[in-house]
């Protein structure tokens, strides 16, 4: 087996290829249940997000697993395959480990070092876990970048290095000025009441905005949000902060109202359009600042054009990150990464010898058997007693012989090119492939009823 990434990410490709291929929430998870029905591939995770989308897979054959992401990706997204794969990237067994353990850490983030993935990655794997498309091998991978990148943030000062993408985006806002500085008292428009958009309502909440409106598809959740930010003990009880949830019919009317819009929902197609923000400035002299979050992009690049207003979106952020200091601990970082990669491959390759010698074992116990039964029928008289300690002496001789090649072979096969030792165990045992094959699918399928539980 080998585990695949095919992807693309604001470092691969432009803004607007970015925007075509995004993938719409419902078409994730018939991409997952595509991916395991094509031959090549047993298990799969997508990981999508504002500025990549990557199809992780466990597959038998590397070329065809490769054409087959390759196609996948281009069927379930706006975008044509001809069209994806000048801007593809593809990344195979270590180098796909190192990938995803580096994207956890934020090293891989349009604004270095930014937390909010950690949350997306865990996403990405729940969606894997209830559509039982994450075997063993991802839902090791997964679980293990969760943790290298807590460890990053708890070990290093990663996160000085840079901010989550809303606090950057409201930074290019501000002009350099203070964040808080800049939106004390103003007036906010959230639309939508996703994970972005939540952490966009709280950072200006936290900023110190008088007053805020939450605007969303499903009016429910935009109350839910509201009612967390200003319940007793949220961000916004203390300083008495007006706020209020609207529908997505009232979003013009918001729009005149406020000072910051902040704009990050799963539509395909535009939210705000030009014409709908030139309305809203007419008669209106203050600025008005606005943050585009989704991809594909909510509000109308042509409001760059109005007067008046100030857009910052996903294409100008990545323009800015590109001149954002590297912190030291970067470094530091990688090194972890680096640690943790090796780890990984470690474990992966002395869990493969496994099967090979519980196999091994098992052939040993029906040999002791086999030789308990015959001295049966040789020495019936035998009493209980002598019969379990002869039993329990052979047993002992046969664990003491496989005891040091089983530990050594295991430790053998933790390092690097070390799979072939078990090949060379089945061969010296001439063990029977299919008993080596059955344990394997023992293991599967305990790994799949654990997926289900955890589910």
């Amino acid at each position: 087996m080998t585990l695949l990434v095919v992807g693309l990410s604001h470092r691969s490709a432009p803004v607007s290829v970015l925007e075509r291929a995004a993938l719409a929430p419902e078409a994730r998870g018939k991409l997952l249940q595509d991916t395991v029905s094509a031959e090549p591939v047993t298990e799969s995770a997508v990981l999508s997000t504002c500025n990549r989308i990557e199809l992780y897979a466990d597959v038998d054959k590397f070329h065809a697993g490769v054409a087959e992401l390759s196609t996948l990706l281009a069927r379930h997204s706006g975008a044509g395959l001809e069209e994806l794969t000048p801007y593809l990237y593809v990344h195979y067994e270590d180098r796909a480990v190192h990938h995803l353990f580096s994207v956890a850490c934020g090293l891989d983030s349009m604004v270095v070092g930014e937390g909010q993935i950690l949350g997306q990655i865990k996403d990405a794997l729940a969606v894997a876990q209830e559509l039982h498309t994450a075997g063993r091998l991802l839902n090791d991978l997964f679980q293990q970048a969760l943790r290298v990148g807590k460890r990053a943030h708890s070990e290093t000062g990663i996160d000085k290095a840079g901010q989550s993408l809303v606090t950057f985006g409201l930074e290019q806002l501000a002009g350099g000025r203070d964040v808080e500085t800049w939106a004390r008292g103003k007036r906010a428009l959230v639309i939508g009441a996703g994970s972005m958009s939540s952490l966009a309502a709280t950072t200006l909440v936290r900023a110190g905005v008088g007053e805020l409106a939450v605007a969303n598809r499903t009016v429910e959740r935009a109350e839910r949000l509201v009612r967390i930010l200003t319940e007793p003990g949220g961000p916004g009880a203390a300083n008495g902060l007006r706020a209020r949830a609207a529908a997505m019919t009232s979003v013009p009317q918001e729009l005149a109202l406020a000072d910051i819009v902040v704009s990050c929902t799963g539509a395909t197609g535009l939210v705000l359009a030009g014409e709908m923000v030139a309305a809203a400035r007419e008669g209106n002299t203050a600025p008005l600042a606005l943050l585009d979050l989704a991809m594909p992009r909510d509000i109308d690049a042509a409001v760059h054009r109005i007067e008046g207003a100030h857009l910052v979106d996903i294409e100008s952020l990545a323009d800015a990150s590109a001149d954002a200091p590297m912190a030291a601990d970067v470094d530091k970082v990688r090194g972890i990464v680096s640690d943790e990669v090796a780890a990984f491959g470690a474990a992966q390759r002395a869990a493969h010898i496994t099967p090979t010698v519980v196999a091994l074992r098992t052939m040993a116990a029906d040999v002791v058997a086999g030789e308990i039964a015959r001295l049966d029928g040789r020495l019936p008289d035998l009493d209980d007693k002598q019969r379990a300690e002869i039993t329990q002496t052979v047993r002992r001789v046969v664990d003491k012989l496989l005891h040091a090649p089983t530990v050594r072979v295991k430790q053998l096969a933790s390092e690097p090119g070390g799979a072939g030792y078990a090949d060379a165990l089945r061969e010296l045992f001439d063990l029977d492939p299919q008993t080596v094959a059955a344990v394997s699918r023992a293991d599967t399928r305990a790994d799949r009823h654990d997926v289900r539980e955890r589910a």
